[in-house]
This record gives C-alpha cells, structure tokens and sequence, in this order.
C-alpha cells in the first residue's frame, strides 16, 4: 500500500505543478503586501553586460528630504552584480568612517539570504553588505550567526560614484550610485546557483542631509524590511519566469481596449513627462515627484543609467479589467500590445531600449499616480525590444508586445484586473520611446494598449492518471470537468469482466468533483495487467472524455509517469 501511496502522489505533484503553470503567486497567503521578487537574468558577460539588459525595480520617494533608487541586477558564471541609482539632493560621506558609522552618512546596506527570505534571524548563510559613498575601501561585511551578526571578510567589489555640484558642501546634487559585484565564492558556493534558485533579498538606503547628521528615516526595499528578519525581506530568483499553460484547448479569445465592448482601461505615465520634466527646473526635488499627468494622450518610457538625468526617467501604469474573460476557462495565452510613434533625442541620437513589464498589486488611479505614490512592482515578468523609429509608418504606429501569459493567469485567478507597470533598465541618452495611451481619441482607437487573451476549457480531469495495484486490490481516482457547465453526468464502462467500475456520484455540479473506483477481481496474474478505462462526461450541450490507466501486478518500473 506504501507503493501505492507513494505513485499517487508522485503523480498528483506533478499534475498541480503543471496546472499551477510554474509561475510564482504575486500575493503571499493571508497577506495584504505582494511577495516582492525581482527575476535576475543571466548574462555569459564577465562585467555584466549592457545595463539595458538587467532586471529593474525601485523605490523611495523624491523630494527634498527622502531619495529613491533605481536597482538593476544581473549575474554571471561567476558572481551577481546589484547596481543602486540614487536621486539625492544633498551628499555627504564620513572622512574617518568605522564600521559601526557607514550607515549615518550616505549608504546602502544590502541583506543576502541564500536559503531563502525565510527565518526570525540571520543564520550561517546570512549576509550583510554595507557601502558609503566615496568610501568604498572601508566597506562593512557581516554574516548571520543564529540570532544576530558578526562582523566576517566576505570580499566583494564596491563601487560609488556622484553626480552634482559637489560633496560635503551643502551644494545641490543630482544623486550617486553604488554597485556590489558580489562572487559566489565568498559566500562559501563553488558555482552560479541553478536556474530557479530564491534567495532573500533586501536593500536600506541611508541617508544624511547635513554635516550634524539630522535624523532621516531609512527608505528600505521590501516594504516590510527589518535587516534582522529574514522572513520580513524580498526574494531574489535566478533566471527570468516562464509559464507553461495548463493543458486545455483554445477555446476562445478576448481582445481588451479602452473603448471596446464597453471596457475601461486605465492608464498614465509619471515622471518627467516627454519634457524631462521641465516645469519643474532647476529645483526638481521640489514638485517633480508629485506631478500627475492625467489625460495625457501620449506617454514616456524612459531611464538612464547616469543619475544626473534622472527629471527624464518615467514610467507607465496600466491596469487592464479581465472580466471580459469569460468565467471558469484556463488562460493559454495573453499579450499586450502597446503602439510607439516616436522617441527621444534627435536623428541618429535615439538608442534601442529594453522595455520591461512588471505586476503592480495595488490599486491606484490615474487622476492621482504620481512619482512618488505608484505602486511598488510586485516581480518583472516580460521584456520587450524597442528600436528607434527612424520612418513613421502611419498610425497607429509600431506595435511592441510583450507576453504577460503568466500575469494574465495569476489576476484572472485571483479576480483581480491585471495591473502592470512599463519601465527600462537602459543606461544611454535619448533612449525614451513614446506610446499611445488609452486617453487617445477615437480617431486612433486601435492606437490604444491592447490586451489579447487566448483561453480554453479545462479539460477533463483524472487525478491520478496512472495507478497501479496488487491482483484484487482497488484504486481511487478524482474526477474533475470545471470545463463543463453543471449538472455533468459522467460515464466510465469497465473494459473487462475481471474489472468492478464504479463512479460516486455520476451527477456532478462543478466544481464538484467524483471518485472513479476501479477493483481488480484477480486472486493472482503471472504477468501485469493494463486496463484503460474510457470516461465521458457531459454537461451544457459539451462533451469531454478521458481516460484512467490501471496496471494489476507488474513492475512499478515501468509505469509511465
């Protein structure tokens, strides 16, 4: 019976991974702050490679008192590299620093957990990066020692670097950077960690706005960080996510647009606009960050990697309704489409960009999105290459899509809208790209973000497939048909004399499920026995069949898992 037990779930893992379509839940359970994850591309790049090919995220504020960061992340055979672009308006850094000071001046602390964002205390495999401006030779290490920690030398490359009128002065700045290069040897691994690998993650910029030090609150990544929790940080995954669509044939497909069919999509951009800002020069730390941009008919997406620029960064937010999506179906396939006209800089000037797609969990609304107030994203899930447009084509434009199968997916099963946000990681000038928002005009309707979900009915279940028993034992299987819209009536006529077939109930109303009894009559076989035993469920006009597999003696060996 343990053979037995142990099939059944081999078997039944490997079909909820499959329906789960490998593709991580936004939303921890019972919580209402998202898992925040960032998905880490690799690169065979010793030094990283280009910027614009990194994963973002974000956080902080800007205005005169708080920063906010830009973090981009890579890794290679040999290390992870995590960069941090800082807006900060004043910069000051401690001369004579000591490990204890680094973090009252101009830092960034950086937690690491390789077994995970698990645990109420900083373990063995815990570590603790911190970096000062301008002082990188004096950089601070620490690893977890079960309820603390110990300072350790754990080598890594720091580096720093500031944008502005000056340090230690009181002038006006743009902000400053700083990159740890972090090998894998160092925290005691002989290799890359394996494509899907977690670890816990968290971030805590510091800041010091004056030479005595007046007190400013840390802005931390996650939202819910404290440095010596583990199970309170991010998660960093290797590799960049992928979703494999539960088994179900198309059935359907649902186009989403602002406009059709009576759908609502709400969407806007914040930042610098398309003007780097402007109307808020010289003193950007004052207004930029809160500006809304409600209405705009066209849209920025733009980032670089030197600071200085940073009144030309912006981002667009869409949320897309999917209760067009008819109920019950399985998600297949879903793209978004957002039509460019134009981009940044003059002829010539204007970069190819990388443009990312990151969930957002929080609502928000585009009357009031600014800067400062957007959601936090919950994991990057899509990128799209963008080229310079070099000949206008007519509208409504060049059409970039990005695959948001796995997003789709995970909103439509919660029954929320899918919510996104498009930013890039790019490091050159003029490389902002222009879109059509869903604010356009009607002249330019099919200008709008669309959304095109494929779907399909589930199909006929049988949990598990494939069993096997010993001569005059029995086998239970579930049957599921969510495809099917109740009262189900099920069928399952046995194959052979020597197989008692029985179904309880053979009614359903999904999503009810039934058990499937198969009884071999056998006192004894000299070799195995396979029945396949044919089951027919219909319901609302439909009909779906499947199949249970049973084999009576033989060899576990060989049971096709």
């Amino acid at each position: 019976m343990n053979k037995l037990r142990t099939v059944f779930l081999v078997v039944l893992i490997g079909w909820l991974v499959i329906l789960a379509g490998n593709w991580p839940d936004g939303r921890a359970a019972g919580q209402t702050i998202p898992q925040r994850r960032v998905n880490v591309p690799y690169t065979t790049s010793a030094n990283g490679g280009w910027p614009k090919d990194r994963a973002i995220f974000w956080f902080g504020q800007v205005n005169p008192t708080s920063n906010y960061a830009d973090v981009r992340t890579v890794y290679n055979d040999t290390q992870l590299i995590i960069t941090l672009n800082i807006f900060d308006r004043q910069l000051w850094y401690d001369n004579t620093p000591t490990a204890v000071t680094l973090e009252q001046w101009d830092a960034v602390t950086l937690y690491l957990d390789l077994s995970g964002n698990t645990g109420s205390a900083p373990q063995s495999d815990s570590y603790r990066f911190v970096v000062q401006l301008r002082q990188e030779a004096n950089a601070a290490t620490y690893q977890g020692n079960g309820s603390g920690w110990d300072t350790a030398v754990i080598p890594f490359t720091p580096t720093t670097g500031w944008r502005g009128d000056g340090v230690n002065n009181g002038a006006e700045t743009r902000g400053w950077s700083a990159t740890f290069k972090i090998p894998y040897s160092s925290l005691g691994l002989a290799g890359k960690p394996a494509d899907g690998t977690i670890w816990g993650l968290g971030l805590a910029l510091h800041d010091r706005d004056d030479a005595a030090g007046s007190p400013i609150a840390d802005q931390i990544w996650p939202e819910t960080l404290a440095g010596g929790q583990p199970s309170t940080w991010g998660q960093l995954h290797f590799g960049l996510p992928t979703y494999t669509p539960p088994p179900a044939a198309p059935a359907g497909t649902t186009t989403i647009r602002h406009g059709l069919n009576g759908a609502v999509v709400e969407d806007g951009h914040v930042g610098g606009q398309a003007v780097c800002g402007d109307p808020f020069n010289p003193n950007f730390f004052n207004g930029w960050g809160d500006a809304n941009y409600a209405g705009d008919e066209q849209v920025n997406v733009q980032n670089q990697m030197d600071v200085a620029d940073w009144p030309c960064f912006s981002k667009f937010y869409l949320t897309l309704p999917l209760d067009a999506v008819p109920a019950g179906k399985e998600i297949i396939s879903a793209t978004l489409t957002v039509y460019q006209f134009g981009n940044a800089g003059g002829p010539g000037e204007a970069e190819p960009s990388v443009i990312q797609a990151l969930t957002v969990a929080e609502t928000w609304s585009e009357s009031s999105i600014t800067w400062n107030n957007a959601p936090l994203a919950v994991q990057n899930v899509a990128r799209a290459d963008v080229d310079p447009i070099t000949n206008f084509p007519g509208w409504p434009g060049v059409p970039i899509t990005w695959d948001v199968s796995g997003a789709v997916a995970e909103a439509y099963a919660a029954g929320e809208p899918l919510r996104l946000a498009l930013y890039s990681a790019d490091s050159e000038q003029h490389s902002g790209k222009y879109f059509t928002s869903s604010d356009t005009g009607n002249w330019n309707a099919n200008g709008r973000p669309t959304l095109e979900v494929v779907w399909g009915d589930p199909p006929l279940l049988v949990l598990p497939p494939v069993q096997r028993v010993e001569p005059g034992q029995f086998a239970e299987y579930i049957i599921s048909a969510d495809g099917l819209s109740g009262p189900v009536t099920l069928s399952a006529p046995s194959p052979s004399p020597d197989l008692l077939v029985s179904l309880s109930p053979s009614v359903i109303t999904p999503p009810q499920t039934a058990v499937l009894t198969l009884t071999d009559t056998h006192s004894a076989v000299t070799t195995g026995i396979w029945y396949t035993v044919p089951i027919t469920a219909t319901g609302g006009g439909e009909t779906q069949t499947a199949q249970a597999r049973l084999l009576v003696g033989g060899s576990q060996v060989f049971l096709p898992l």
